[in-house]
């Protein structure tokens, strides 16, 4: 348990006095926030706090994306933030600032420890010990949505090669600094084979690099399956973003309580310390909100800074915490000695410090003299240019007409191909509906009709002039995709039929 906390810094220079950004959030957040601030400074951590805005003050102060650009300019320079959580406000517009800030700042990587404290808090899986970490740029939380006809709306999932390497290597870099034994990684490469697959294949290229660390791929949804109900064969899991989203909250949550998970958000000129945990308005100004992920993060952040004495004391206070019994009310139960709100319990951590527990592992943080995780991660493989051919467009049609009848969409289309082009295939959400298509299939008003080319290397100009006749014919088109080949392997996914 002692190192699953140890992520190590990113390759910059911190100056002495050790200036930290600081945003103390939305909801519950200015609570926990001085809580773990009222701990820090008990511990005596050498740290020059310097306050920032972020969140639902900045949105009010008509900053769409929650970050003032005073705190911008305090977050580049000095390159570490702790963060409560914060709110973005419904409706559209409207950006997350937890993904801003991560994708602004590079900070790809995403390292989310879920440990149990058993017997004195209840887990479902006492002995977990499991570290997630989460592709932190990519995937679908690129937030690239269209509307494209009146019944039909798309996200698109970005994954790149480097992105995938940087990622996967410092999972590896993490397993091995931190004496992990195992990486698993999580995809659903069986149905996205261009997207998961890439992330799959650059693992197990990555893994060649390590054989001193065991690697195994796992299909996503028995992998989840498998750590809810059987975490102990799991060690460290690396994923993408949206599977690693939710992994972390469900491993959160069979440790013990999501109350209690932390989060590092680290990048090649900065790191971000988060809790895991929402904003929770409804219980905001109760003092009764549980501050120790927001610690726990405070304690990943002193070890990124160089900081491994102040780090133990902090986390073996903590952890004499809830060995006394002294718990905050969602995670009280049977060991609970003594129920208490925010402040009393990180008043019962500072009480602690000094102490080391007695039936938890205690903790004991090194300082980091190898090189980071991240500056390996820098040098990711160069990516060869590739031959690349066009055999084809894949064109998406706004079509409505009575019936929805794909053998008349098709008769529009065939003449239209010319003679460069021929009409393959036309699929209705994925599912192919010409030729052959079946009468049960539902169909909305949004058609894939893919043309290939007959050469095999359509030119820029014989794709304008097919997109122009389309459009002269009078049909909607709202989006298309080049079929591109690279050193003559398909770079599309193949029509289910085609």
């Amino acid at each position: 348990m002692s190192a699953v906390l140890q992520t190590a810094p990113t390759p910059r220079s911190y100056p002495a006095a050790r200036s930290v950004a600081v945003a103390h959030g939305d909801g519950i957040g200015p609570e926990i926030m001085d809580a773990v601030l009222h701990v820090l400074a008990e511990a005596g951590a050498p740290l020059r706090l310097l306050p920032v805005t972020l969140g639902e003050r900045a949105y009010r102060a008509g900053e769409r994306a929650g970050i003032a650009p005073a705190a911008w300019e305090v977050i580049a320079e000095h390159g570490v933030l702790l963060k409560a959580p914060l709110t973005t406000p419904q409706g559209g517009g409207y950006k997350s600032v937890n993904v801003t800030l991560r994708k602004t700042l590079g900070l790809f990587a995403n390292v989310r420890p879920c440990v149990a404290y058993a017997p004195h808090v209840v887990s479902a899986h006492p002995g977990m010990d499991v570290v997630i970490v989460r592709e932190n740029e990519e995937d679908t939380y690129g937030g690239i949505e269209h509307r494209q006809t009146d019944e039909v709306v798309q996200c698109l999932k970005l994954v790149s090669r480097p992105g995938c390497e940087r990622i996967v290597r410092h999972a590896f870099d993490y397993a091995l600094r931190n004496g992990r034994r195992k990486v698993t990684c999580m995809t659903k490469d069986n149905i996205m084979k261009l997207t998961d697959g890439l992330f799959r294949r650059v693992f197990e290229e990555v893994a060649a690099d390590y054989p001193q660390i065991q690697s195994e791929h796992r299909i996503i949804d028995i992998g989840a399956a498998r750590l809810a109900t059987r975490p102990r064969d799991f060690d460290v899991v690396v994923t993408l973003n949206l599977y690693g989203d939710i992994l972390s909250d469900i491993a959160a949550e069979l440790a013990g309580s999501i109350g209690m998970a932390a989060s590092a958000n680290i990048g090649l000129h900065g790191a971000m310390f988060e809790a895991v945990h929402g904003s929770a308005p409804d219980i905001a100004g109760r003092d009764v909100a549980n501050p120790s992920g927001l610690l726990q993060a405070a304690v990943m952040l002193l070890v990124h800074l160089g900081l491994p004495e102040e780090a133990a004391r902090i986390h073996n206070a903590w952890l004499c915490t809830l060995e006394d019994g002294v718990h905050t009310a969602d995670i009280a139960g049977h060991g609970t000695r003594r129920q208490v709100g925010t402040r009393a319990f990180a008043q019962a951590v500072a009480q602690r410090l000094g102490r080391r527990p007695q039936q938890l592992p205690a903790v004991a943080y090194a300082r980091a003299d190898a090189p980071a995780p991240t500056a390996a991660a820098a040098a990711t493989a160069p990516v060869p240019a590739a031959r690349k051919t066009c055999h084809g467009l894949d064109v998406f049609l706004h079509w409505d007409a009575p019936g929805r009848d794909p053998e008349a969409l098709a008769a529009r289309l065939q003449p239209l191909a010319g003679e460069a082009f021929r009409l393959a295939v036309i699929t209705n959400r994925g599912v192919k509906v010409w030729p052959q298509g079946r009468p049960e299939t539902f169909r909305t008003d949004h058609w894939r009709c893919r043309f290939l080319h007959r050469d095999g290397d359509a030119s820029p100009q014989a794709l304008a002039a097919l997109l122009a006749r389309i459009a002269d014919a009078g049909l909607d088109w709202i989006k298309n995709e080049q079929l591109y080949a690279f050193d003559g392997q398909p770079g599309f996914s193949a029509a289910q039929g085609e």
